[in-house]
């Protein structure tokens, strides 16, 4: 997917045919799946087309043990290039057993992915390396999407334990994400899922949060754009995805 105009656009419809693909646990694929899109995972699952919904959806299954994952991924992107900006529309099968982040993460190691962003009972908990976007967690007292903002492990801007979007948190029902990180590190992030639908019986995206005051994230770090989902128990998961895709800035400094 070629880019123009100093910009880079990444992502998919995923109206290829995936059925039968698996990768093993002693080699997690860390590749392209499509459009620019990468992959990497905590153990072995495999890939499939869903084939009873129209416009071409990726179903991802996760390996059966506890916090085993799987990661769609694009990058890295630098805010100092320009706005990045990422939209995923999804569902997952089981919605008391799974976590979701999406958004932007600087930090994702390629052969043990780790989950951003945590939350458990009424707790936030966050990873090294900077982030914003949304975490589902049912760990979590609450089932909701939180929109989060953290860096060096620690909650930055006045993310604390995450912003609720409020959403009607059911398995497959589709939600959209759109989360953007701006040149000076500030951000955004918006959310559309089945309790908020418009006239047309189509989900409103809202603004959850915008990130302006404080600490922001560091423009001149590096991140990945992730959408990922994560085992809460000894069973697997299936992330349905619609699409992934985005744009970031290129760099022209030599």
């Amino acid at each position: 997917m070629a880019g123009a105009n100093g910009r880079i656009p990444f992502g998919s419809d995923f109206t290829a045919i995936y059925d039968s693909l698996a990768w093993g646990a002693a080699s997690p694929v860390a590749g392209e799946i499509a459009g620019g899109v990468g992959f990497v995972s905590v153990n072995e699952g495999s890939f499939a087309s869903t084939v009873d919904e129209s416009g071409g959806i990726l179903a991802i299954t996760t390996d059966t043990g506890d916090n085993d994952n799987a990661v769609l991924l694009a990058g890295k992107f630098s805010p100092r290039d320009g706005q990045i900006w990422l939209e995923a529309r999804f569902k997952y099968a089981t919605a008391t057993t799974a976590s979701v982040f999406v958004g932007f993460a600087e930090t994702m190691a390629l052969d043990t992915p780790v989950m951003p962003a945590e939350f458990a009972t009424a707790t936030m908990t966050y990873n090294p390396g900077g982030m914003i976007g949304f975490n589902y967690d049912a760990d979590g007292t609450t089932d909701d999407f939180r929109a989060v903002m953290g860096d060096g492990s620690a909650a930055i801007s006045d993310s604390g334990n995450g912003t609720r979007a409020n959403a009607t948190v059911t398995a497959d029902r589709w939600f959209e994400a759109r989360v953007i990180l701006n040149p000076d590190g500030s951000g955004e992030c918006w959310l559309g899922d089945s309790g908020h639908a418009n006239s047309s019986s189509m989900n409103n995206l809202r603004m959850i949060k915008r990130f302006t005051t404080g600490t922001l994230l560091t423009p001149t770090d590096l991140f990945y754009a992730v959408l990922m989902v994560e085992n809460r128990s000894g069973a697997a998961n299936v992330l349905e995805v619609d699409y992934f895709f985005g744009e970031a800035g290129r760099d022209w400094r030599f």
